[in-house]
Parts: structure tokens; sequence; C-alpha cells
């Protein structure tokens, strides 16, 4: 099906699936944002050695409704589900990281 539907879509596909149990932080679902450079060195032998380095500081961005599992009833409680930035903002719940590393806030680094 994903081979099929690639070909439709000139190749753009995103794929995702909801996780049903989730780990939670605080009782909130969460996303990590991790930061990688992926480069190569030629090694001695002309074949690529690939090199990861993965950036020290990461992102971690938190719901700003106790997360309870998906029923009818709360599917449209978008600030339970989704994580996004643009969509948690605008709660009451929402709470601004004031720069500290304090392990504080709806987004924190």
């Amino acid at each position: 099906k994903i081979k099929q539907a690639m070909n439709e879509r000139e190749g753009l596909l995103v794929v995702q699936r909801y996780i049903a149990k989730p780990l939670l932080i605080d009782g909130m679902k969460f996303d990590l944002r991790l930061y990688f450079l992926v480069g190569s060195k030629l090694s001695g032998d002309g074949s690529l050695e690939p090199r990861l380095f993965l950036f020290r500081d990461g992102l971690v961005r938190l719901c700003t409704t106790e997360y309870v599992a998906p029923t009818s009833d709360n599917l449209d409680q978008k600030r339970m589900h989704l994580t996004n930035y643009a969509i948690n903002k605008k709660s009451k719940d929402f709470v601004q990281n004031d720069g500290d590393d304090d392990g504080c806030g709806s987004k924190r680094s």
C-alpha cells in the first residue's frame, strides 16, 4: 500500500501511527526534537564511512491538557492529543519556559 501511495503522490508521503498508550511526562503527551548531523568520511579504500553527530540540546513539547485514552467524546480536545506549539501556546494552561533549563514549562530544552 505504501509503494502504491508513493507512486500516486510522486514519491511524497508521510507515514504515521497514533500511539494508543503513549509515554507521558507529568501526565501529558510529549514529543522530542533531537538534532543530528549526518555526514560521511572517505576511507582509505574509497568507501564512505557514515559519521553521525547528536547535538547535545534537544527540545520537548508537551500538551497542555492531561492525557486520557482517546474516546469519541474527547477526540476534539486538540491540546490533549497534539503537541503542536501553535495549538498549545493559546491554552490558559500553557507555561512559558523562562530560559533556565529547570525542567518546567510546556516547551523544554
